[in-house]
């Protein structure tokens, strides 16, 4: 696949994410526009936020259809692409006869806007209980994976792509086994049961994502990304969440390896890191196989914007991805202050004209 029927300068857009990906150019800046969307406002207005059953696939996928639709005159550099949002967590675990829970979110902007979202309550009492799981494809809810997945790419049907979703593996793996408490007092009571829960989570990832490219069409060669946009390859998404909340030590310990492990099973992966993870920032800046991270900010921690500068200083020339307000941007915008070789997320965006006459100025920016 080689264009997308919502994106008309598809290809413009994918030669300039290669230039950051594959290239590091630090002399350009990126940028991805969010707007007002009105199915998305209707999704808030018709539904109610919390719990809910596993919806329909295929009305999902007409949902996004009709989201993305909206989207088609943009001319930024975003790539339009649906996220497997029911399948993102509780994939993992169901397919080990957990008990999925399904959550709505009405929210009509942020990376979570419009999405139905699964986790599962813990599965075992202890890692002693490993023994027990067994991956099987025939399970229930891994043939709804399988059949989701081609609802998504028969309903995107090059209009748009079908992102990447998060990998389950390593301490976040033992966090739906047991719980997080539990997972934190085994890598000091029980590391020989840790490491090899950490081992049968990487297989069971690698099944899971292998099927998912097996499965799904790349657009140019590369991965559409609801963090990144589109990145050249076969690149998962990864998390690091368990060691916001350690030492790098422990990250260095527990958490490298197995990110090094499922990175070199495909073409490499991306990360996310929140606020409270900035500590991990120069350990995980070299990770083999790492092709961007994202920025996500929390209440409790400046935004990763406001502090680039210093962020710069640690990641080097990792392409880096942000958010910002439109104001904010467009302020550092027009004082030629923004740093290269970052992809702006910009929100609060008033329009589409406004959003294209603002990537003029993003396509003519030199650092």
């Amino acid at each position: 696949m080689k264009t997308l029927a919502y994106k008309q300068n598809t290809q413009d857009v994918l030669n300039r994410l290669r230039s950051l990906y594959e290239e590091r150019d630090q002399d350009k800046i990126f940028a991805g526009m969010h707007i007002p969307n009105k199915h998305l406002e209707e999704f808030k207005n018709n539904n109610i936020a919390g719990n809910c059953d596993y919806p329909d696939p295929s009305e999902r996928i007409l949902f996004w259809d009709s989201v993305l639709h909206e989207r088609i005159n943009l001319l930024d550099d975003s790539i339009p692409s649906v996220y497997l949002s029911e399948m993102d967590q509780g994939i993992y675990g169901g397919i080990l006869g957990g008990d999925i829970k399904f959550t709505r979110d009405t929210a009509t902007a942020g990376l979570t806007a419009g999405w139905v979202s699964s986790m599962v309550t813990p599965l075992l009492n202890d890692l002693a209980e490993l023994d027990k799981l067994k991956f099987d494809k025939s399970h229930k809810w891994y043939k709804r994976y399988i059949n989701q997945l081609k609802i998504f790419v028969k309903g995107a049907s090059n209009k748009f792509g079908i992102s990447h979703f998060i990998l389950i593996d390593g301490l976040n793996s033992i966090f739906e086994l047991i719980g997080a408490t539990k997972t934190y007092l085994s890598l000091i009571d029980k590391p020989e049961l840790v490491q090899k829960a950490i081992d049968f989570a990487h297989n069971l990832n690698a099944e899971v994502q292998t099927d998912f490219f097996d499965q799904i069409p790349l657009l140019g060669n590369g991965t559409c990304s609801n963090l990144a946009e589109w990145i050249p390859g076969r690149i998962v998404s990864e998390s690091v969440d368990p060691f916001h909340m350690t030492s790098v030590e422990y990250f260095e310990q527990w958490g490298r390896e197995p990110v090094e492990r499922i990175f070199n099973k495909f073409d490499g992966g991306i990360l996310h890191l929140h606020g409270n993870g900035r500590h991990l920032l120069k350990a995980v800046s070299t990770i083999k196989g790492l092709k961007a991270i994202r920025f996500c900010d929390d209440k409790d921690s400046p935004p990763a914007f406001n502090v680039l500068n210093k962020i710069k200083i640690v990641t080097g020339f990792i392409p880096l991805i942000v958010d910002v307000e439109c104001n904010d941007f467009y302020t550092a915008l027009e004082r030629h202050n923004l740093i290269g070789g970052i992809l702006y997320e910009v929100d609060k965006v008033a329009d589409i004209d406004f959003a294209n006459r603002l990537m003029d100025k993003v396509r003519e920016y030199q650092v």
